[in-house]
């Protein structure tokens, strides 16, 4: 039995860090959007009880990646005794802020479910998921989606039609080095989903990590500033790809066709959820 399965990219249409916990973690504040950009994923079932990862990811070792964590989780938490090899197709850039390695965790933990014929529910395979990283849960969760604590606490966010041109800056940055930066804003006032709803929100949104990114890597903010003459432009994540919403795809294909040489991004559509949540049981 195989599956083949689309992991899709996230933006973060704001993010605001409103506080940190006696842990270390910040609560954030932040509204997730699926696009159509997307990674591909294979599964090919085993019944050998090995899970293994059939092709090489550059920057990404196979102990290490997410997908074959995912399915290791799983088959500890379960007891399930088959296997699987997975391929993974990656489109998504690494370490952009577009959440590649989280969704590609959750679409296997999704894929898995069903290929194992285990039956786990959405909270479930979202608890397994948060394990693996705080991005994980709102690919299971499977809509766009309002999100509070480190991420996890999600609640339905209905989102219009809307086109985005991404950009891709050629830097990685680590999450961890921005978190822990002394400049970042750790205190944005909380505002509450009523209130984006109705558009009654006073400060402006924005992502509040944007500001420390830019500073470090100024090949962020040099992609940023090009963008910006065009429309709103916005890191997604903690960086380092920034985004910028246009109401049709000509819009944002004229304004991609202009890109300067060199330059790399795309035309991606706002998708109303993710392709995979039917599968899961509520």
């Amino acid at each position: 039995m195989q599956l083949t399965c689309p992991a899709p990219a996230k933006l973060n249409l704001f993010l605001h860090v409103v506080g940190r916990r006696a842990d270390g973690y910040h609560t954030l504040q932040t509204l997730f959007r699926f696009i159509d950009l997307h990674d591909t994923l294979h599964f090919s079932l085993r019944d050998d009880g090995v899970v293994r990862r059939t092709n090489a990811i550059e920057g990404v070792a196979e102990d290490d990646d997410l997908c074959v964590r995912a399915a290791l989780l799983l088959k500890a938490e379960t007891g399930c005794a088959l296997g699987v090899d997975i391929t993974v197709e990656k489109h998504i850039p690494l370490g952009g802020g577009l959440g590649g390695g989280s969704s590609d965790a959750a679409t296997t933990l999704v894929a898995l479910n069903r290929l194992w014929s285990l039956g786990l529910t959405r909270v479930r395979l979202m608890q397994l998921g948060l394990k693996l990283g705080a991005d994980v849960p709102v690919f299971v969760f499977g809509e766009n989606a309002f999100a509070e604590g480190v991420g996890e606490e999600l609640q339905p966010y209905p989102l219009g039609h809307a086109w985005y041109v991404v950009l891709f800056p050629p830097v990685q940055v680590p999450t961890a080095r921005i978190f822990s930066h002394p400049e970042l804003t750790r205190d944005t006032v909380s505002i509450t989903m009523r209130a984006l709803l109705k558009g009654q929100i006073e400060q402006p949104l924005r992502n509040d990590l944007q500001p420390v990114v830019c500073g470090l890597y100024p090949e962020v903010a040099n992609y940023m500033a090009w963008l910006d003459k065009f429309g709103k432009a916005l890191m997604t994540g903690s960086g380092a790809c920034v985004f910028a919403e246009f109401a049709s795809r000509k819009q944002a294909k004229a304004v991609l066709q202009q890109l300067p040489h060199g330059m790399r991004g795309a035309v991606a559509q706002g998708l109303a959820g993710h392709p995979l949540h039917d599968w899961v049981p509520d």
